[in-house]
């Protein structure tokens, strides 16, 4: 039982950067006019240092999920 506490644990921190990262995308690059997807067309400069660190936040914590679910359900890693 402790693997899929574990897992969900896991799962909600992914789900928790994830929001942070659009939270991040949302205060840093303007909407288009209808509010549905970003609007590049000013060409908004972002810090990449920002951008990576927000980045690598979850795809670490995406990889670490899966060596979770790897073990739990003997899956074979590719």
């Amino acid at each position: 039982m402790e693997k899929k506490y574990d897992i969900k644990k896991e799962l909600d921190e992914l789900i928790k950067i994830r929001t942070e990262f659009y939270d991040f995308l949302d205060e840093n690059i303007p909407k288009d006019k209808i509010g549905a997807t970003y609007d590049f067309s000013n060409n908004p400069t972002l810090d990449a240092k920002s951008v990576y660190n927000h980045f690598h936040k979850l795809d670490y914590q995406a990889r670490k999920l899966r060596g979770f679910l790897v073990k739990a359900y003997d899956l074979k890693a590719q």
